[in-house]
Protein backbone atom coordinates (compact mmCIF):
# COMPACT_ATOMS: atom_id res chain seq x y z
CA UNK A 1 0.00 0.00 0.00
CA UNK A 2 0.95 3.56 -1.10
CA UNK A 3 2.04 5.78 2.11
CA UNK A 4 1.46 8.58 0.72
CA UNK A 5 -2.85 9.33 0.72
CA UNK A 6 -4.68 9.10 -2.52
CA UNK A 7 -6.23 12.33 -3.71
CA UNK A 8 -9.38 12.56 -4.53
CA UNK A 9 -10.44 16.21 -6.30
CA UNK A 10 -14.71 17.10 -6.27
CA UNK A 11 -15.26 20.21 -8.36
CA UNK A 12 -18.60 21.84 -8.88
CA UNK A 13 -19.01 24.66 -11.42
CA UNK A 14 -20.68 27.98 -10.60
CA UNK A 15 -22.06 26.70 -7.33
CA UNK A 16 -23.57 29.16 -4.52
CA UNK A 17 -21.87 28.43 -1.25
CA UNK A 18 -24.92 29.39 0.99
CA UNK A 19 -27.01 26.79 -1.16
CA UNK A 20 -25.05 23.84 0.30
CA UNK A 21 -25.73 23.24 4.25
CA UNK A 22 -22.07 23.31 5.71
CA UNK A 23 -21.50 26.66 4.03
CA UNK A 24 -24.90 28.37 5.49
CA UNK A 25 -24.87 31.97 6.70
CA UNK A 26 -27.37 33.72 8.66
CA UNK A 27 -30.00 35.17 6.21
CA UNK A 28 -29.23 32.36 3.43
CA UNK A 29 -33.09 31.27 4.41
CA UNK A 30 -31.74 27.98 3.44
CA UNK A 31 -33.58 25.13 5.31
CA UNK A 32 -32.96 22.54 2.60
CA UNK A 33 -31.44 19.41 2.37
CA UNK A 34 -29.88 19.44 -0.68
CA UNK A 35 -26.13 17.72 -0.31
CA UNK A 36 -26.53 15.03 2.66
CA UNK A 37 -23.48 13.10 1.23
CA UNK A 38 -21.50 15.99 0.97
CA UNK A 39 -22.45 16.59 4.98
CA UNK A 40 -21.36 13.81 5.97
CA UNK A 41 -18.37 14.07 4.33
CA UNK A 42 -17.84 17.71 5.64
CA UNK A 43 -19.17 16.44 8.98
CA UNK A 44 -15.89 14.08 8.90
CA UNK A 45 -13.24 16.38 7.99
CA UNK A 46 -12.96 20.27 7.87
CA UNK A 47 -15.58 22.12 6.17
CA UNK A 48 -14.07 26.01 5.56
CA UNK A 49 -17.37 28.51 5.63
CA UNK A 50 -15.21 31.25 4.88
CA UNK A 51 -13.45 30.42 1.80
CA UNK A 52 -13.61 32.52 -1.73
CA UNK A 53 -12.92 32.26 -5.37
CA UNK A 54 -10.15 33.83 -6.64
CA UNK A 55 -11.81 35.23 -9.79
CA UNK A 56 -15.60 34.75 -10.78
CA UNK A 57 -15.09 33.14 -13.78
CA UNK A 58 -13.91 29.39 -15.20
CA UNK A 59 -10.83 29.46 -16.40
CA UNK A 60 -8.88 32.06 -14.53
CA UNK A 61 -10.47 30.46 -11.35
CA UNK A 62 -9.04 26.97 -12.46
CA UNK A 63 -6.00 28.25 -13.09
CA UNK A 64 -5.46 29.55 -9.69
CA UNK A 65 -6.78 26.57 -8.18
CA UNK A 66 -3.79 24.64 -10.13
CA UNK A 67 -1.03 27.10 -9.74
CA UNK A 68 -1.44 28.54 -6.41
CA UNK A 69 -1.09 31.72 -8.25
CA UNK A 70 -3.78 35.02 -8.41
CA UNK A 71 -4.60 36.41 -11.95
CA UNK A 72 -2.38 38.83 -11.98
CA UNK A 73 0.21 36.85 -11.22
CA UNK A 74 -0.79 33.35 -13.50
CA UNK A 75 -2.09 35.93 -16.12
CA UNK A 76 -4.85 34.25 -17.43
CA UNK A 77 -7.94 36.55 -17.04
CA UNK A 78 -10.63 35.43 -19.42
CA UNK A 79 -11.87 32.05 -20.24
CA UNK A 80 -9.87 32.49 -23.70
CA UNK A 81 -6.35 32.84 -23.04
CA UNK A 82 -5.65 29.35 -20.77
CA UNK A 83 -2.68 28.75 -22.92
CA UNK A 84 -1.04 31.70 -20.84
CA UNK A 85 -0.83 30.67 -17.60
CA UNK A 86 2.18 31.85 -16.39
CA UNK A 87 3.88 30.04 -13.08
CA UNK A 88 7.20 27.59 -12.62
CA UNK A 89 5.27 24.34 -11.37
CA UNK A 90 1.58 23.58 -10.97
CA UNK A 91 -0.29 20.87 -9.57
CA UNK A 92 -0.10 18.31 -11.99
CA UNK A 93 3.76 18.78 -12.64
CA UNK A 94 4.01 17.93 -7.81
CA UNK A 95 1.74 15.06 -7.70
CA UNK A 96 3.28 13.37 -11.26
CA UNK A 97 6.82 13.82 -9.43
CA UNK A 98 5.62 12.12 -5.89
CA UNK A 99 4.81 9.48 -8.12
CA UNK A 100 0.82 9.83 -8.18
CA UNK A 101 -0.95 8.52 -11.66
CA UNK A 102 -3.38 11.36 -12.98
CA UNK A 103 -7.23 10.73 -13.70
CA UNK A 104 -9.42 13.43 -15.02
CA UNK A 105 -13.34 13.48 -15.88
CA UNK A 106 -15.39 15.61 -16.71
CA UNK A 107 -15.18 19.76 -17.72
CA UNK A 108 -11.57 21.10 -18.21
CA UNK A 109 -11.62 24.83 -19.12
CA UNK A 110 -7.92 24.83 -17.37
CA UNK A 111 -4.46 24.94 -19.37
CA UNK A 112 -3.82 21.38 -19.00
CA UNK A 113 -4.73 19.10 -21.64
CA UNK A 114 -5.64 15.57 -22.02
CA UNK A 115 -2.11 14.37 -22.71
CA UNK A 116 -1.24 15.59 -19.41
CA UNK A 117 -3.20 12.52 -17.79
CA UNK A 118 -2.96 8.90 -17.45
CA UNK A 119 -6.82 8.59 -18.08
CA UNK A 120 -9.04 11.26 -19.59
CA UNK A 121 -12.85 11.19 -19.85
CA UNK A 122 -13.84 14.56 -21.56
CA UNK A 123 -13.91 16.95 -22.55
CA UNK A 124 -17.50 17.65 -20.98
CA UNK A 125 -19.32 21.35 -21.23
CA UNK A 126 -22.47 23.07 -19.65
CA UNK A 127 -24.72 21.34 -23.03
CA UNK A 128 -22.33 18.30 -24.34
CA UNK A 129 -20.48 15.77 -23.44
CA UNK A 130 -18.60 12.37 -25.13
CA UNK A 131 -21.98 10.41 -26.09
CA UNK A 132 -22.42 6.98 -26.86
CA UNK A 133 -26.13 5.77 -26.33
CA UNK A 134 -28.83 7.68 -28.40
CA UNK A 135 -30.22 9.02 -25.28
CA UNK A 136 -27.13 10.71 -24.25
CA UNK A 137 -26.76 12.31 -28.28
CA UNK A 138 -30.36 13.37 -27.64
CA UNK A 139 -29.97 14.64 -24.08
CA UNK A 140 -27.02 16.73 -25.47
CA UNK A 141 -28.73 18.54 -28.71
CA UNK A 142 -32.19 19.31 -26.33
CA UNK A 143 -29.46 20.18 -23.89
CA UNK A 144 -27.92 22.69 -26.21
CA UNK A 145 -31.63 23.72 -27.90
CA UNK A 146 -32.31 25.10 -24.03
CA UNK A 147 -29.79 27.38 -25.14
CA UNK A 148 -28.58 28.13 -21.33
CA UNK A 149 -32.36 29.04 -20.12
CA UNK A 150 -34.15 27.90 -17.45
CA UNK A 151 -36.16 24.85 -18.04
CA UNK A 152 -40.06 24.93 -16.96
CA UNK A 153 -40.91 21.20 -17.24
CA UNK A 154 -38.94 18.24 -16.19
CA UNK A 155 -35.70 16.72 -18.38
CA UNK A 156 -37.15 14.65 -20.91
CA UNK A 157 -34.46 12.21 -20.42
CA UNK A 158 -33.11 10.03 -17.55
CA UNK A 159 -30.64 10.35 -14.93
CA UNK A 160 -28.34 8.05 -16.70
CA UNK A 161 -28.07 10.83 -19.84
CA UNK A 162 -26.80 13.72 -17.45
CA UNK A 163 -23.43 14.76 -17.31
CA UNK A 164 -22.77 14.39 -13.79
CA UNK A 165 -23.69 10.77 -14.19
CA UNK A 166 -21.76 9.93 -17.70
CA UNK A 167 -18.80 12.08 -15.69
CA UNK A 168 -18.94 9.44 -12.66
CA UNK A 169 -19.27 6.72 -15.08
CA UNK A 170 -15.70 7.56 -16.41
CA UNK A 171 -14.35 8.17 -13.31
CA UNK A 172 -15.31 4.77 -11.89
CA UNK A 173 -13.29 3.56 -14.72
CA UNK A 174 -10.06 5.37 -14.13
CA UNK A 175 -10.40 4.15 -10.29
CA UNK A 176 -10.20 0.95 -11.84
CA UNK A 177 -6.99 1.12 -13.62
CA UNK A 178 -5.45 2.58 -10.03
CA UNK A 179 -3.75 0.06 -7.62
CA UNK A 180 -3.16 0.11 -4.06
CA UNK A 181 0.67 0.47 -4.28
CA UNK A 182 0.63 3.75 -6.51
CA UNK A 183 -0.85 7.20 -5.08
CA UNK A 184 -4.12 8.40 -7.66
CA UNK A 185 -4.73 11.95 -8.26
CA UNK A 186 -8.47 11.62 -9.47
CA UNK A 187 -9.45 15.15 -10.28
CA UNK A 188 -13.77 14.96 -10.74
CA UNK A 189 -15.30 17.93 -12.58
CA UNK A 190 -18.94 18.72 -12.61
CA UNK A 191 -20.32 21.19 -14.78
CA UNK A 192 -23.08 21.87 -12.77
CA UNK A 193 -24.97 23.49 -10.86
CA UNK A 194 -24.16 26.04 -14.51
CA UNK A 195 -26.81 26.83 -16.64
CA UNK A 196 -28.44 25.73 -18.41
CA UNK A 197 -30.73 24.98 -14.96
CA UNK A 198 -32.55 21.66 -15.67
CA UNK A 199 -33.41 18.54 -13.85
CA UNK A 200 -34.97 15.29 -14.43
CA UNK A 201 -37.20 13.68 -12.15
CA UNK A 202 -37.26 13.20 -8.95
CA UNK A 203 -35.05 16.22 -8.12
CA UNK A 204 -37.34 18.47 -10.56
CA UNK A 205 -40.28 18.14 -7.98
CA UNK A 206 -37.93 17.76 -4.70
CA UNK A 207 -37.98 21.59 -4.50
CA UNK A 208 -41.31 23.00 -4.75
CA UNK A 209 -40.94 26.86 -6.36
CA UNK A 210 -43.35 28.08 -3.57
CA UNK A 211 -41.00 26.35 -1.14
CA UNK A 212 -37.60 27.97 -2.40
CA UNK A 213 -35.50 30.08 0.00
CA UNK A 214 -36.51 33.80 -0.55
CA UNK A 215 -33.94 36.13 -2.24
CA UNK A 216 -32.39 38.85 -0.20
CA UNK A 217 -32.50 41.33 -3.12
CA UNK A 218 -34.76 41.73 -6.27
CA UNK A 219 -34.26 43.33 -9.62
CA UNK A 220 -35.23 46.48 -7.49
CA UNK A 221 -31.67 46.77 -5.96
CA UNK A 222 -30.21 46.79 -9.14
CA UNK A 223 -29.81 50.84 -9.65
CA UNK A 224 -28.10 51.27 -6.64
CA UNK A 225 -25.49 48.42 -7.04
CA UNK A 226 -23.15 50.10 -10.08
CA UNK A 227 -23.08 50.64 -13.45
CA UNK A 228 -21.72 47.21 -14.62
CA UNK A 229 -25.04 45.36 -13.12
CA UNK A 230 -26.83 48.04 -14.51
CA UNK A 231 -25.19 47.20 -18.03
CA UNK A 232 -25.72 43.64 -17.29
CA UNK A 233 -29.66 43.78 -16.32
CA UNK A 234 -30.44 46.15 -19.40
CA UNK A 235 -28.82 43.78 -21.54
CA UNK A 236 -30.25 40.73 -20.37
CA UNK A 237 -33.48 42.24 -20.11
CA UNK A 238 -33.03 43.03 -24.01
CA UNK A 239 -32.37 39.53 -24.88
CA UNK A 240 -34.78 37.90 -22.71
CA UNK A 241 -37.94 40.01 -21.55
CA UNK A 242 -39.30 38.67 -18.79
CA UNK A 243 -36.99 36.59 -17.59
CA UNK A 244 -37.07 37.18 -14.53
CA UNK A 245 -40.77 36.22 -13.67
CA UNK A 246 -39.31 32.40 -13.89
CA UNK A 247 -36.87 33.14 -10.52
CA UNK A 248 -38.32 30.49 -8.29
CA UNK A 249 -38.32 27.90 -11.20
CA UNK A 250 -34.68 28.33 -11.74
CA UNK A 251 -33.73 28.46 -8.29
CA UNK A 252 -36.07 25.25 -7.82
CA UNK A 253 -34.15 23.61 -10.34
CA UNK A 254 -30.53 24.68 -9.26
CA UNK A 255 -31.40 23.12 -6.15
CA UNK A 256 -32.36 20.06 -7.69
CA UNK A 257 -29.03 19.93 -9.85
CA UNK A 258 -27.23 20.21 -6.70
CA UNK A 259 -29.07 16.91 -4.91
CA UNK A 260 -28.24 15.14 -8.33
CA UNK A 261 -24.57 16.04 -8.10
CA UNK A 262 -24.72 14.73 -4.41
CA UNK A 263 -26.06 11.16 -5.61
CA UNK A 264 -23.23 11.09 -8.11
CA UNK A 265 -20.94 11.92 -5.33
CA UNK A 266 -22.38 9.21 -3.43
CA UNK A 267 -21.95 6.64 -6.08
CA UNK A 268 -18.54 7.34 -6.45
CA UNK A 269 -17.39 7.61 -3.13
CA UNK A 270 -18.98 4.15 -2.33
CA UNK A 271 -17.60 2.51 -5.60
CA UNK A 272 -13.90 3.95 -3.69
CA UNK A 273 -14.87 1.26 -0.98
CA UNK A 274 -12.33 1.08 1.85
CA UNK A 275 -9.62 2.95 -0.31
CA UNK A 276 -11.65 5.72 1.33
CA UNK A 277 -9.84 5.76 4.31
CA UNK A 278 -6.78 6.72 2.48
CA UNK A 279 -7.85 8.95 0.31
CA UNK A 280 -8.22 12.93 1.27
CA UNK A 281 -11.33 14.26 -0.55
CA UNK A 282 -11.40 17.96 -1.60
CA UNK A 283 -15.19 19.92 -2.85
CA UNK A 284 -14.65 22.84 -4.09
CA UNK A 285 -16.21 25.13 -6.45
CA UNK A 286 -14.85 27.66 -9.10
CA UNK A 287 -17.13 30.50 -8.34
CA UNK A 288 -20.98 31.58 -7.36
CA UNK A 289 -23.72 32.41 -8.99
CA UNK A 290 -26.51 34.82 -8.44
CA UNK A 291 -29.68 32.25 -8.04
CA UNK A 292 -31.87 34.73 -9.26
CA UNK A 293 -30.13 37.72 -6.33
CA UNK A 294 -30.71 41.26 -7.68
CA UNK A 295 -32.86 39.67 -10.49
CA UNK A 296 -30.10 38.43 -12.14
CA UNK A 297 -28.90 34.58 -13.64
CA UNK A 298 -25.42 33.26 -14.27
CA UNK A 299 -22.80 35.78 -13.16
CA UNK A 300 -20.87 38.71 -14.91
CA UNK A 301 -20.99 41.47 -12.80
CA UNK A 302 -19.62 42.85 -9.21
CA UNK A 303 -18.10 40.72 -6.79
CA UNK A 304 -20.56 40.47 -4.19
CA UNK A 305 -20.02 36.48 -2.07
CA UNK A 306 -22.99 35.62 -4.08
CA UNK A 307 -20.06 35.00 -6.75
CA UNK A 308 -17.42 34.99 -4.67
CA UNK A 309 -17.91 32.58 -1.84
CA UNK A 310 -16.76 29.45 -2.71
CA UNK A 311 -18.17 25.54 -0.55
CA UNK A 312 -14.67 24.09 0.22
CA UNK A 313 -13.96 20.92 2.28
CA UNK A 314 -11.35 19.22 2.93
CA UNK A 315 -11.73 15.43 4.36
CA UNK A 316 -9.17 12.01 5.15
CA UNK A 317 -6.82 10.52 6.56
CA UNK A 318 -5.21 12.93 9.08
CA UNK A 319 -7.83 15.70 9.02
CA UNK A 320 -9.39 17.22 12.19
CA UNK A 321 -12.78 17.11 12.21
CA UNK A 322 -15.01 20.54 12.70
CA UNK A 323 -15.67 23.95 11.16
CA UNK A 324 -13.41 26.40 10.35
CA UNK A 325 -13.86 29.98 10.15
CA UNK A 326 -11.14 31.74 8.45
CA UNK A 327 -10.63 33.32 5.42
CA UNK A 328 -9.01 31.28 3.04
CA UNK A 329 -9.10 31.17 -0.79
CA UNK A 330 -8.87 27.97 -3.63
CA UNK A 331 -5.58 29.75 -4.16
CA UNK A 332 -4.41 27.78 -0.65
CA UNK A 333 -5.02 24.21 -2.23
CA UNK A 334 -2.05 23.68 -3.97
CA UNK A 335 0.25 24.46 -1.18
CA UNK A 336 -1.73 22.75 0.86
CA UNK A 337 -1.86 19.44 -1.31
CA UNK A 338 1.93 20.05 -1.76
CA UNK A 339 2.36 19.74 2.04
CA UNK A 340 0.48 16.99 2.28
CA UNK A 341 1.84 14.77 0.52
CA UNK A 342 5.71 15.41 1.69
CA UNK A 343 6.61 17.53 -1.62
CA UNK A 344 8.06 21.37 -1.54
CA UNK A 345 5.73 23.77 -2.51
CA UNK A 346 7.16 25.66 -5.57
CA UNK A 347 8.54 29.09 -6.54
CA UNK A 348 5.76 31.32 -7.33
CA UNK A 349 3.13 30.08 -4.77
CA UNK A 350 0.96 32.45 -3.79
CA UNK A 351 -1.15 30.54 -1.22
CA UNK A 352 -0.63 29.91 2.37
CA UNK A 353 -1.06 25.81 3.14
CA UNK A 354 -3.83 24.83 5.04
CA UNK A 355 -2.29 21.86 6.41
CA UNK A 356 -1.65 23.21 10.01
CA UNK A 357 -5.22 23.88 10.37
CA UNK A 358 -6.59 20.80 9.13
CA UNK A 359 -4.45 19.05 11.82
CA UNK A 360 -6.50 21.16 14.15
CA UNK A 361 -4.15 24.20 14.69
CA UNK A 362 -5.62 27.38 15.44
CA UNK A 363 -4.96 29.98 12.38
CA UNK A 364 -3.31 33.05 13.10
CA UNK A 365 -5.56 36.20 12.35
CA UNK A 366 -2.27 37.99 10.78
CA UNK A 367 -2.12 35.53 7.77
CA UNK A 368 -5.99 34.23 7.94
CA UNK A 369 -7.69 37.08 9.50
CA UNK A 370 -8.58 38.71 5.38
CA UNK A 371 -8.47 37.19 2.10
CA UNK A 372 -8.29 38.88 -1.41
CA UNK A 373 -9.56 38.54 -4.75
CA UNK A 374 -9.78 40.15 -8.57
CA UNK A 375 -11.89 40.85 -11.37
CA UNK A 376 -11.33 42.22 -14.56
CA UNK A 377 -8.97 42.06 -17.50
CA UNK A 378 -7.42 45.09 -16.96
CA UNK A 379 -6.50 48.31 -19.29
CA UNK A 380 -9.79 50.86 -18.81
CA UNK A 381 -12.73 50.28 -17.98
CA UNK A 382 -16.43 51.07 -20.41
CA UNK A 383 -18.55 53.20 -19.14
CA UNK A 384 -22.88 52.50 -18.42
CA UNK A 385 -23.68 54.27 -21.88
CA UNK A 386 -20.98 52.55 -23.88
CA UNK A 387 -22.14 49.62 -26.88
CA UNK A 388 -18.85 48.65 -28.29
CA UNK A 389 -19.14 45.68 -30.65
CA UNK A 390 -19.03 42.14 -28.52
CA UNK A 391 -18.38 38.81 -29.21
CA UNK A 392 -21.82 38.01 -29.74
CA UNK A 393 -24.71 39.99 -31.62
CA UNK A 394 -26.86 42.82 -29.36
CA UNK A 395 -29.99 40.95 -31.43
CA UNK A 396 -31.61 37.78 -30.31
CA UNK A 397 -31.59 35.74 -27.46
CA UNK A 398 -27.72 34.50 -27.23
CA UNK A 399 -25.32 36.51 -24.44
CA UNK A 400 -22.93 36.11 -22.93
CA UNK A 401 -22.55 37.97 -19.25
CA UNK A 402 -18.58 37.76 -19.52
CA UNK A 403 -17.85 40.14 -22.36
CA UNK A 404 -15.61 42.85 -23.07
CA UNK A 405 -18.13 46.12 -21.02
CA UNK A 406 -18.67 44.05 -17.96
CA UNK A 407 -15.50 42.25 -17.40
CA UNK A 408 -13.62 45.70 -18.16
CA UNK A 409 -11.01 47.23 -16.44
CA UNK A 410 -10.38 46.10 -12.92
CA UNK A 411 -11.65 45.82 -9.74
CA UNK A 412 -10.15 44.42 -6.62
CA UNK A 413 -11.78 43.01 -3.13
CA UNK A 414 -10.34 42.46 0.25
CA UNK A 415 -12.07 40.57 3.55
CA UNK A 416 -11.98 40.82 7.18
CA UNK A 417 -13.86 40.44 9.76
CA UNK A 418 -17.13 41.22 8.60
CA UNK A 419 -16.66 43.76 6.54
CA UNK A 420 -15.99 43.73 2.85
CA UNK A 421 -13.73 46.28 0.61
CA UNK A 422 -13.88 46.53 -3.34
CA UNK A 423 -11.90 49.34 -5.42
CA UNK A 424 -12.49 49.02 -9.10
CA UNK A 425 -10.06 51.19 -11.68
CA UNK A 426 -11.76 54.51 -11.65
CA UNK A 427 -11.23 54.84 -8.08
CA UNK A 428 -14.90 54.02 -6.84
CA UNK A 429 -14.40 52.65 -3.46
CA UNK A 430 -17.52 49.95 -1.94
CA UNK A 431 -17.26 49.09 1.13
CA UNK A 432 -20.06 46.76 3.10
CA UNK A 433 -21.01 45.05 6.38
CA UNK A 434 -21.34 41.54 5.92
CA UNK A 435 -22.76 40.58 8.51
CA UNK A 436 -25.94 43.19 8.76
CA UNK A 437 -26.03 43.78 4.84
CA UNK A 438 -25.43 39.72 3.32
CA UNK A 439 -26.78 41.15 0.18
CA UNK A 440 -24.66 44.18 -0.11
CA UNK A 441 -26.94 46.79 -0.52
CA UNK A 442 -25.98 49.68 1.71
CA UNK A 443 -22.24 51.04 0.65
CA UNK A 444 -20.59 52.13 3.65
CA UNK A 445 -17.62 53.84 2.28
CA UNK A 446 -18.70 57.24 3.01
CA UNK A 447 -20.34 56.83 6.58
CA UNK A 448 -17.77 58.66 8.56
CA UNK A 449 -18.64 56.10 11.57
CA UNK A 450 -16.80 53.40 9.17
CA UNK A 451 -14.27 55.59 8.31
CA UNK A 452 -11.51 53.55 10.31
CA UNK A 453 -12.58 50.42 9.35
CA UNK A 454 -12.23 51.66 5.44
CA UNK A 455 -8.71 52.91 6.20
CA UNK A 456 -7.44 49.31 7.83
CA UNK A 457 -9.22 47.27 5.02
CA UNK A 458 -7.31 49.69 2.46
CA UNK A 459 -4.15 48.67 4.05
CA UNK A 460 -4.60 45.31 3.78
CA UNK A 461 -5.93 45.67 0.73
CA UNK A 462 -2.70 47.38 0.09
CA UNK A 463 -0.43 44.66 1.56
CA UNK A 464 -2.19 41.91 -0.78
CA UNK A 465 -1.69 43.50 -4.15
CA UNK A 466 2.19 43.82 -2.79
CA UNK A 467 2.01 40.28 -2.27
CA UNK A 468 0.41 38.78 -5.58
CA UNK A 469 2.57 40.93 -7.73
CA UNK A 470 4.74 38.07 -8.38
CA UNK A 471 6.82 37.88 -12.31
CA UNK A 472 8.59 34.88 -11.19
CA UNK A 473 12.46 36.43 -11.81
CA UNK A 474 14.94 34.04 -12.42
CA UNK A 475 17.22 35.88 -10.50
CA UNK A 476 19.73 33.92 -8.03
CA UNK A 477 17.63 33.78 -5.05
CA UNK A 478 14.35 31.94 -4.14
CA UNK A 479 11.14 33.83 -3.14
CA UNK A 480 9.75 32.23 0.18
CA UNK A 481 6.61 30.29 -0.16
CA UNK A 482 4.24 30.33 2.75
CA UNK A 483 3.93 27.02 4.35
CA UNK A 484 4.69 27.18 8.14
CA UNK A 485 5.47 30.46 8.26
CA UNK A 486 2.38 33.19 8.97
CA UNK A 487 3.93 36.39 9.87
CA UNK A 488 3.58 38.51 6.97
CA UNK A 489 2.04 41.79 8.78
Amino acid sequence: MSTRPNILLLMTDQHRADLTNQHRTAGSGLDLDTMPRLDQVAAAGAAFGRAYTSYPACVPARTSLLTGRFPTAHHVRQNSNAEHAYYSEDLLDVLRAAGYSLHFAGKPHMHRTEQDFDTYHGPFMHDRGPAVTESEVAFDQWLHDLDHGVADEPTPYPVEAQLPYRIVDGAIEALQVTTEDDPFFLWVSFPEPHNPYQVPEPYFSLYAEEDVPERLAGPEAIPGLGWRYRWLHELTTAKRPAYDDAWRRYRANYLGMLRLIDDQIARLLDQLGDRLDDTIVVFVSDHGDYVGEYGLQRKGAGMSDFLMRIPFVVSGPGVTAGPRDELVSMVDLFPTLCELVGAEIPAGVQGRSLAPLLAGEAGPDVEFGSIYAELGYGGVSYDESDRPPLHFPYQGRNYDELNSVTQSGGERMVVSGNHKLIVDDRGQHRLYDLSADPAELVDLADDPAHHAVHDALQATLLRWLIRVADDLPAGAYTPKTVKHNWRWA
